[in-house]
């Protein structure tokens, strides 16, 4: 394991919340078109950053109704460099994007925080490719280097940890611990999953964090699911092993469509959110380790109280 220049609180056992589905609710609910899925580039202008504090905010009133501590999402999981060069950003212009989105979550830190519920920032990495599909595969020194680029930015502001969502095969999460551990900073690899529970190359979540362990030296702080069901993904935790300490947070769609048919879908599915609370309960028995609850596709700050009013039962 990695001795990091920076704590995770969230290590320590308490429940922490983090934001939904922050793409389809700009997208669907306030009608703001995101050219490539990309909510980074609201950053740009005044009216772009406003959308932004508007989404965050009941997230985070939410959290200190329910006294709970905050794992603070930048909306850099675009901010990438084939990303950005697709929405005409140079390397200077992006890397401030991430510096901005950071110092975003400074701000918000620092009205919310309270010395109970304490509030950590991840610099939030997205895959160089497809999120559903397995596009642009890379070998894991390929991703090292892709994705060092946007870590060394977060590792030099005020992110306390780097966080890569929607993996969806093992050695593009591999090149990311990598470059984190590199770059001093805590690294938390989130896959994501089919309707089958596995992932989109056909590997087990069990195959997918002990190989990634195994090539990282168990660097990684810990590991997440995103972007699918719980009644996707619910059996696959049965597989006996210490993997499922290494889980230890979970943003799961509000949808229990697959990843092909939520590509398709030109409308929004926000499913049921006590439901999912309950899900979130239940998940919480089934998972020693979880503590970090959120949301993903088709998710907003409703999903987040009815996870925190459900485990709070």
């Amino acid at each position: 394991m990695t001795a990091y220049r920076k704590k995770l609180p969230q290590l320590a056992g308490d429940l922490f919340v983090t934001d939904g589905g922050i793409e389809t609710t700009l997208v669907f609910h306030e009608k703001i078109e995101l050219p490539e899925f990309a909510a980074f580039t609201l950053l740009k202008n005044d009216s772009g950053r406003r959308a932004l504090l508007r989404y965050f905010r009941p997230y985070l009133e939410t959290a200190r109704r329910h006294a709970k501590g905050v794992v603070l999402e930048t909306p850099t999981w675009r901010a990438s460099a084939d990303w950005g060069r697709k929405l005409g950003y140079d390397a200077a212009a992006l890397a401030e994007a991430n510096r901005a989105a950071v110092g975003m979550m400074e701000d918000l830190r620092a009205l919310f925080e309270t010395p109970g519920a304490p509030h950590v920032i991840s610099g939030n990495l997205g895959p160089r490719g497809d999120g559903y599909v397995p596009s642009k595969v890379m070998s894991a020194e390929a991703a090292e280097a892709y994705h060092r680029v946007q870590i060394a930015t977060f590792a030099r502001t005020a992110a306390d940890l780097v966080s890569a969502f929607t993996m969806n095969y093992v050695d593009e999460a591999v090149g990311i611990a990598r470059a984190a551990q590199a770059e001093g900073m805590p690294a938390v690899l989130s896959f994501t999953v089919e309707t089958d529970g596995r992932l989109p190359t056909g590997q087990t979540l069990r195959e997918a964090v002990e190989s990634t362990d195994a090539a990282t030296g168990g660097s990684p702080a810990y590991y997440m699911i995103n972007c699918a069901h719980p009644e996707h993904f619910a059996a696959a935790l049965d597989a006996p092993g210490a993997w499922r300490e290494r889980i230890r947070g979970v943003r799961a769609n509000a949808s229990t469509k697959s990843h092909a048919e939520l590509n398709e879908s030109t409308a929004l599915d926000a499913g049921d959110p006590a439901d999912l609370g309950r899900r979130y309960a239940e998940l919480r028995r089934r998972l020693p380790k979880l503590a970090v609850l959120g949301g993903c596709c088709g998710t907003d700050h409703r999903h987040i109280e009815a996870m925190c009013e459900a485990c709070a039962r």
